[in-house]
């Protein structure tokens, strides 16, 4: 499957900005299954500064500074990338999870850093005693963690409803959990609180997900969205993705841009201004299947 992303972002401010320090999570990530075909970032007004690195995560990263004054910010990002179908894993044969979390508790940890921080809670998934109940419904004792993980976001996709009217950015996890209510950041959010309250390792993946209109209507420009999911580990199997808000683990109609402990680590766009007041924002995001 191959695809084009727009992803366009547009501040207007009540009063003029006169100086901006922007980081952007925009760009792709080269990651297993899928390839980076082509990648462009039209930025006004045009920075003074920019640099292109990677964050702490292996993300590439975009840092912005812009000392001219300015009264509007867009960022048009605009992506080629072709993902392939995901080898099928059998979830039954991965590690029972409460073995995986003595071994994790043991100490020293065999394993890589990159692996054991994702075991950590983060500002936005500190789980809660209700959390964590909600957790060992699916994590019975002696359970294979990747099996566990996906019942978990199954129940999930099942027992809740996307609800976009429902929360914000600054809702706690402990309110969508009595909820039952929210968005992909929500579910995933909770999820991830669910299995660190357990100490075993996952990792937030924002990315896109091709949507589809109903039969006999087109598709409307720029109404789709940014997405996010969870990524659980295992020995001897990895990383594996799966999607509370829709059920199931991506084959190839996810695209990933970037993994973090939580939506802080790979905001879209996040920075510091100087002037501004007040704002609104407005996105517009289009993924579209294009010819191989």
């Amino acid at each position: 499957m191959n695809y084009e992303v727009s992803h366009r972002t547009l501040y207007r401010y009540e009063t003029p900005v006169v100086h901006s320090n922007q980081r952007l999570h925009l760009t792709p990530r080269p990651v297993a299954d899928q390839t980076i075909i082509s990648h462009a970032l039209l930025i006004e007004p045009a920075p003074t500064m920019r640099r292109d690195s990677v964050d702490t995560f292996g993300n590439p990263l975009v840092t912005l500074e812009i000392d001219r004054e300015h009264s509007t910010f867009t960022v048009q990002a605009t992506s080629r990338i072709s993902v392939t179908p995901r080898p099928r894993v059998d979830l039954s044969r991965s590690m029972p999870w409460n073995d995986l979390a003595n071994m994790l508790r043991a100490g020293p940890p065999p394993l890589d850093l990159d692996v054991v921080q994702y075991a950590c809670s983060s500002r936005l998934t500190t789980p809660t005693l209700a959390v964590a109940e909600f957790a060992l419904e699916s994590f019975t004792p002696g359970r294979p963690v990747l099996e566990a993980a996906f019942h978990l976001a199954r129940r999930i996709f099942s027992e809740f409803r996307f609800d976009p009217t429902a929360t914000d950015v600054s809702t706690p996890i402990a309110e969508v959990l009595r909820k039952r209510r929210g968005v992909c950041q929500d579910f995933s959010h909770l999820a991830l609180a669910a299995i660190r309250a357990l100490k075993l390792p996952a990792r937030y993946v924002s990315g896109y997900l091709l949507t589809r209109p109903p039969p006999g209507q087109t598709k409307l420009r720029g109404a789709d969205a940014s997405h996010a999911w969870i990524s659980v580990w295992a020995p001897d199997i990895g990383w594996v993705d799966f999607d509370p808000t829709n059920g199931l683990v991506p084959t190839d109609e996810h695209i990933t841009i970037a993994f973090g402990r939580d939506y802080d680590d790979v905001n879209p766009i996040s920075g510091v201004i100087l002037g501004g007041a007040e704002h609104t924002v407005s996105v517009g995001v289009d993924v579209d299947q294009i010819p191989g």
